[in-house]
């Protein structure tokens, strides 16, 4: 994924997430399920890419006959679908268990993203952080607020270049954007 080694996983249940945020539950009814993976989607590539964060959205195959794959969407998401009949559930409960026996759980944190209590206090047993839909929700809010506070700032900014330049430069430059000097 990511060329250092990120601060921590985040394995998100997508359907999960879907059914419990409140925009995408509108965003499912209104233009269907696709629009509302893909805006969740793009949310955790924002929010993935300011954390530092490792993110997998894990969704089901959803009664599609397909083999399982996976899809690098940004340095830190990929998009991972079960095989069919097998659970979001159970592909990140393996994922957990796989990560006990690795050498990174020493320096990484795992967290996992679900509204499911028993799923969630069932990837605790596996040595995971477990965190809800609506906490998730909140903390890709706050980020959001955060980068575009940082963009407002940063565009204020860039507008007092002309303004912090000595008065007799900010003449000189007036004169050439009219046009009587070279």
């Amino acid at each position: 994924m990511a060329d250092k080694p990120s601060q921590a996983i985040l394995l998100v249940d997508g359907y999960n997430i879907i059914g419990a945020w409140a925009n995408l539950i509108q965003l499912k009814e209104q233009r269907g399920l696709d629009a509302a993976r893909e805006t969740l989607v793009v949310a955790l590539a924002n929010y993935s890419a300011y954390q530092g964060y490792e993110t997998w959205a894990v969704f089901d195959a959803y009664g599609q006959r397909t083999p399982a794959s996976q899809e690098v969407i940004t340095p830190y998401l990929s998009v991972h679908y079960t095989n069919f009949g097998q659970t979001a559930d159970s592909y990140i409960e393996r994922a957990c268990a796989k990560f006990r026996k690795d050498a990174r759980k020493f320096t990484q944190r795992l967290i996992v993203a679900t509204s499911d209590s028993v799923h969630r206090q069932t990837v605790i047993g596996y040595g995971a952080e477990g965190i809800s839909a609506l906490h998730l929700e909140s903390e890709v809010t706050r980020v959001g607020h955060r980068v575009k506070s940082r963009q407002k700032a940063a565009k204020k900014r860039s507008g007092r270049v002309f303004t912090s330049l000595k008065p007799d430069i900010q003449a000189q430059l007036s004169q050439m954007r009219l046009g009587k000097i070279e």
